[in-house]
C-alpha cells in the first residue's frame, strides 16, 4: 500500500521512515507547534479505523493544555504532553473505563503550580490522571533531604510539558501508532536527565504501552527514582473490588494501614473518614522478570491489568483510596524503583538508585483493558502461574518507622 499524499496547513510532517508516516506536532527547538489537528487512517487509506487528534484546551487552569486523544476503535486514550505525557482516562463506547473522578477537575496547566507549596504538596494541585510519571530526579513523600533541600511530592516530570510530540503510524498490519515525547529535568548545577516517553497501540486493541528511556545527560553520575502511578476509580472500583499481584511480600506503609493488611486485597465503598491506606508490596516475576498486577470489580467481569518488568521497577505500591466520590474514591498500582517514602529514607532500602554518566535505563508497563469476565480469568489465571505455590508473606512492621521521622 502507498501513503496518500497529505495535504494541510495544520500539519507539518517529517520524513517517512520505512513503511511509516510520522507527523511533528511538537519541538522546542524549531519552535514548532502545528496547533489543533487530527489524522485518521481514511487519511492514510488504512483499512483499520482509528484517528489520532490534538486539541487545546481553555478556560481556567486548564488554559493552553495539549492533549492528544488516540482512538483506536475499541478505546479512546488521552494524552497529555503538557503534562509530562501522562494518560488522562481511557474511555470504551464512549464510557471511561480506566481513570478517577479526582477534586481537580480541569486538566491543570503546570504553570499554574506551585510543587513546594503547602510544605511540598502543591503537585496535588494538579493531580487528577490515570497514569502519572513520578520522578525522576526524585519521587516519594516531599521532606528535606540530607543535603538541606526540600524534594516536592513525587518530583517535577508530570508538571514538565513535552519539548517534543511526534506520531508515528505503521503502514503495514497491525498499523502501530506510537506517540513520542521528550521530557526534560535540567537545573544547572543540580540534574540533567531526558526521558524519551513513548505510546503505543494498535487498531481494535484492548491493551496499551508506555516504553520509557531516561538518560542522564551530563558528566557525572546521579540518583534518579521513578513510580509508575496508575489510578483506577469507578466503574472498576467498588465494594468487593479486588486486587491481586504476584508477590512474596507486603507490608503496611505506616502504623494506620496496619488494619487493613490482612484485607489489603478487597476494597470498601466510598466510605466517609477513610484516610488513605498504602501497601509495600516486594513482586515477584517469571523467568525473564515479567509481571502482572490486576484489579477487577465485584462480578469480576471488567478489570485492568497492569504488566511490568521486576528487573526494570522492582517494587510495587497499592494505594487505597476509598474516601466518598467527591474527594477522590480511588486505588493506585504503582510499579516503580522506589515506595513512597521519601528519598531520603528510601537510600537505606537501597532504592535510591544510580545513573551513570551518558547511561540509559528503560522501564516498559502495558495496561491492558479487561472487557469480560473471560477475560478477568485469564489475566487472574497469569497472575496465579506467575506466584506458583508462593504465599504473599504478610509483614505487620512498616519498612520505615515513620513515628520517629522527624
Amino acid at each position: 500500500m502507498k501513503l496518500k499524499t497529505l495535504v494541510s496547513a495544520l500539519l507539518i510532517a517529517a520524513p517517512y521512515f520505512v513503511n511509516a508516516a510520522q507527523f511533528t506536532l511538537t519541538d522546542a527547538a524549531t519552535n514548532t507547534d502545528v496547533g489543533n489537528w487530527k489524522i485518521t487512517n481514511s487519511n492514510l487509506g488504512i483499512n483499520a479505523p482509528f484517528s489520532v487528534e490534538k486539541i487545546q484546551l481553555h478556560g481556567g487552569k486548564q488554559t493552553g493544555v495539549d492533549t492528544l486523544v488516540i482512538n483506536n476503535g475499541e478505546l479512546e486514550i488521552t494524552l497529555i504532553p503538557t503534562r509530562g505525557m501522562g494518560i488522562f482516562n481511557v474511555k470504551r463506547h464512549g464510557k471511561r473505563i480506566l481513570g478517577w473522578d479526582s477534586p481537580v477537575k480541569e486538566i491543570v496547566n503546570p504553570a499554574f503550580i506551585d510543587l513546594e507549596s503547602r510544605n511540598g504538596l502543591g503537585w496535588l494541585d494538579g493531580f487528577n490522571e490515570m497514569m502519572v510519571r513520578c520522578g525522576y530526579e526524585w519521587t516519594g513523600h516531599p521532606g528535606v533531604d540530607e543535603n538541606g533541600q526540600l524534594l516536592s511530592l513525587h518530583g517535577r516530570a508530570q508538571n514538565t510539558p513535552a519539548s517534543t510530540v511526534v506520531v508515528t503510524i505503521d503502514e503495514q498490519p497491525p498499523y502501530t501508532i506510537t506517540v513520542e515525547g521528550e521530557i526534560s529535568e535540567r537545573t544547572f548545577k543540580k540534574a540533567e536527565l531526558v526521558t524519551h516517553t513513548s505510546f503505543s497501540v494498535t487498531p481494535g486493541s484492548n491493551q496499551f504501552a508506555i516504553h520509557d528511556t531516561l538518560t542522564n545527560k551530563a558528566d557525572y553520575d546521579d540518583e534518579y527514582q521513578i513510580i509508575y502511578h496508575s489510578n483506577f476509580g469507578h466503574p472498576i472500583l467498588e465494594k468487593g473490588a479486588k486486587v491481586t499481584a504476584a508477590a512474596k511480600e507486603i507490608s503496611p506503609f505506616n502504623n494506620y494501614a496496619k488494619k487493613g493488611l490482612k484485607t489489603w486485597q478487597t476494597y470498601l465503598g466510598p466510605t466517609k473518614g477513610y484516610d488513605e491506606m498504602v501497601f509495600n508490596l516486594k513482586p515477584i516475576g517469571d523467568k525473564d522478570g515479567n509481571t502482572l498486577a490486576v484489579l477487577h470489580n465485584k462480578a469480576s467481569d471488567t478489570g485492568v491489568a497492569v504488566g511490568y518488568n521486576i528487573k526494570q521497577l522492582p517494587v510495587l505500591t497499592l494505594w487505597k483510596n476509598t474516601d466518598t466520590r467527591q474527594q477522590g474514591y480511588v486505588t493506585g498500582i504503582e510499579p516503580g524503583t522506589s515506595y513512597a517514602y521519601n528519598t531520603k529514607y528510601q537510600r537505606p532500602l537501597g532504592l535510591v538508585p544510580t545513573i551513570k554518566a551518558g547511561e540509559s535505563k528503560h522501564f516498559d508497563v502495558t495496561y491492558t483493558v479487561l472487557r469480560t469476565s473471560k477475560e478477568v480469568k485469564k489475566a487472574l489465571h497469569q497472575v496465579a502461574e506467575i506466584q506458583g505455590h508462593k504465599k504473599v508473606k504478610q509483614v505487620s512492621k512498616p519498612l520505615v518507622d515513620l513515628t520517629k521521622v522527624h
